[in-house]
C-alpha cells in the first residue's frame, strides 16, 4: 500500500500504459481520476476497476491541449477525493510523421500541443494545488526513448518528447522548494493493445522481444511499476530524472532506425499527422504509450 490515501490523476488512463498505471495505483491504495479523451474507453476503464473491487476511481473526459480541460481534471480530483498528491501526465499522440521538409507547421503545432503543451498544463495546474496544500507531491511525465536520441522516433514526436525531458528538469528545480518532485519516464518497445492493433498483444510481444538486449518485450505493467516508484516515498529524494524503461535498448547504442526504419519517418513517402486518440498514444511500431 505504497500510495495509501493519496489522490492521483492519470492522463491517457483508459488504455495501455495509462490503464496499467491506474490499476497499479489503485492496488497500492490510491484514489485515481482517469483523464482521457476517449469517453467510451474511459467509462470502460472505470467499470473494469470497479469489477476488480476498487471504488476510489473516477473518470473525466479531457483534451490535454485545452487548459480549461486540464484545470477541470485537477479540480475533479480535489472535489471528488479531497486533494491531490500525484499527477501522471501520460497522454499523447504520435503526431506528425514523414520527411522534415514535407512536414507542415500545422502538424508540428498539433503534435507539440498534445505532447509538450499537455505536459506543461498538467504540471502547471497540479503544482498550483500541491503548492497551496503545502504537503508536496509527485508529478510524472511520459517522455520516450525518442526524446533521448535523434534516431529513435519520428522527428517531430522526438523533438516534443525531448521538450518533455527538459521541462521535467526545469520544473523539478523550480518546484523543489515546495517538495514537489517532477520526473519523467522514457519507455522503449512496449507491447500494448494499441501497438498490437487490438486486445491480443501476444504477436506484438513476440515481435518486440528481439528488439532489445532483454529477451522479452516490455509491457504496460513494466512502465506502471516505474511510475509507482516515482510516485511513492521510495523516490523521496529523486527529482528531475528521466527513467529509461526499455530492456537495455538505449544502452545498446545507436542505430534504432536501422532495426525498424519507419520509426524515424525516413521511409514514409507522404508527410502527415497521425492523430489517433489524444487520450492514449498510438505507436508507430516503436512508440511506447
Amino acid at each position: 500500500m505504497k500510495l495509501k490515501d493519496r489522490v492521483s490523476v492519470i492522463t491517457g488512463g483508459a488504455s495501455g500504459i495509462g490503464l496499467a498505471s491506474v490499476l497499479r495505483f489503485l492496488q497500492e491504495g490510491a484514489a485515481v481520476v482517469i483523464a482521457d479523451y476517449n469517453l467510451a474507453t474511459g467509462e470502460a476503464a472505470v467499470a473494469e476497476a470497479r469489477r476488480q473491487g476498487f471504488e476510489q476511481v473516477d473518470f473525466i473526459r479531457t483534451d490535454v491541449a485545452k487548459e480549461a480541460d486540464v484545470e477541470a481534471m485537477i479540480a475533479r480530483a480535489v472535489d471528488q477525493f479531497g486533494g491531490l498528491d500525484i499527477v501522471f501526465n501520460n497522454a499523447g499522440i504520435t503526431g506528425a510523421i514523414g520527411p522534415l521538409t514535407e512536414t507542415t507547421a500545422d502538424d508540428w503545432d498539433y503534435t507539440f500541443a498534445i505532447i509538450a503543451k499537455g505536459v506543461f498544463l498538467g504540471i502547471k495546474h497540479a503544482a498550483r494545488v500541491m503548492r497551496a496544500r503545502g504537503s508536496g507531491g509527485a508529478i510524472i511525465n511520459t517522455s520516450s526513448m525518442g526524446g533521448l536520441s535523434g534516431d529513435a522516433g519520428p522527428l517531430v514526436y522526438s523533438a516534443a518528447k525531448a521538450a518533455v525531458i527538459n521541462l521535467t528538469r526545469s520544473a523539478a528545480v523550480e518546484l523543489a522548494p515546495d517538495r514537489i518532485r517532477v520526473n519523467a519516464i522514457c519507455p522503449g518497445f512496449i507491447a500494448t493493445p494499441l501497438a498490437a492493433g487490438g486486445s491480443d498483444t501476444s504477436g506484438t510481444e513476440r515481435e518486440f522481444a528481439g528488439k532489445q538486449p532483454w529477451p522479452e518485450a516490455g509491457t504496460g505493467d513494466h512502465v506502471a511499476a516505474a511510475a509507482l516508484f516515482l510516485a511513492s516515498d521510495d523516490a523521496a529524494f529523486v527529482t528531475g530524472e528521466s527513467l529509461v524503461v526499455d530492456g537495455g535498448l538505449f544502452a545498446s547504442g545507436p542505430g534504432v532506425s536501422k532495426q525498424i526504419p519507419e520509426v524515424a519517418g525516413r521511409n514514409l513517402p507522404v508527410a502527415g499527422v497521425h492523430k489517433g486518440s489524444i487520450g492514449e498514444e498510438h505507436e508507430l511500431r516503436l512508440l511506447s504509450h
